[in-house]
């Protein structure tokens, strides 16, 4: 089992160096842009371990092995943005790079489906992918938009960290297939954005209603997890939602 849930961590970090590799050879990459990368990797790789752990699973399902191919272009795409501080960005290189994640965020779904793997942890997998992405992609935009568009890629640590300090925020909220969309546009319109093909004016109101859909689809889960408090319960009965040990 300790084999089996080192493996899929490992090739993923090994698919991360090769990547960075890549970019380096490609479009040149800095120190801070390896070290960006390499941290992303190492990151994905302990989070997949801590996951594949809990979950009792042993390997990455198929679905989970696409995601985790989105994981190292995202590390290629933050090891761009990271060198873009401290000088000039490729930015071919870094919308190349962000659209193929963008196109495999709908293979995911559609593998799992096909292939009956569907799980929470390749949910979980998914949704971090799409949030660093967005916090990332936003974190460059900022710099030419104004800071305002981090609130974007901040909204879904915001949110976590809210949980930690209201625990009625853990409540699992029920599937919805409109947040799904919602990610998608913040990705779309900030790639748009940082591609720099569209008049100034047509990005900030596209990010404006990016922005609006994503405090729709946030508000109304804050919203229902709030109704949950008033809902009866069995005396004695408690979920694992509210449990302390849930988050």
């Amino acid at each position: 089992m300790l084999r089996a849930v080192q493996t899929g961590p490992v090739i993923g970090l090994l698919g991360q160096l090769a990547v960075l590799s890549a970019v380096a050879g490609t479009v040149g990459l800095g120190a801070t842009g390896w070290l960006a990368g390499t941290a992303c990797g190492l990151l994905t790789a302990a989070a997949l371990v801590h996951g594949l752990s809990r979950s009792g699973s042993g390997v990455l399902g198929a679905a989970n092995r696409v995601t985790l191919t989105r994981a190292t272009l995202v590390g290629g795409v933050t090891a761009l943005v990271a060198d873009a501080l401290l000088g000039p960005a490729n930015v071919a290189a870094v919308v190349g790079l962000a659209v193929v994640a963008l196109i495999l965020d709908g293979v995911d779904g559609w593998v799992a489906r096909r292939t009956g793997t569907a799980s929470a942890l390749g949910a979980r997998f998914d949704m971090e992918v799409d949030a660093f992405l967005i916090l990332v992609l936003s974190a460059y935009v900022a710099q030419s938009v104004g800071p305002w568009v981090l609130a974007i890629g901040a909204a879904r640590y915001a949110v976590w960290a809210a949980c930690w300090v209201l625990p009625w925020m853990r409540t699992p909220v029920p599937p919805r297939y409109w947040r799904k969309p919602v990610a998608a546009i913040q990705g779309i319109v900030l790639t748009a954005a940082v591609a720099g093909q569209l008049p100034g004016a047509a990005i900030n109101v596209a990010i404006a209603l990016a922005m609006i859909l994503l405090a729709e689809s946030f508000g109304r889960d804050v919203v229902w997890q709030w109704r949950q408090q008033r809902v009866p319960r069995p005396e004695g009965a408690e979920t694992v939602a509210t449990s302390p040990s849930a988050a």
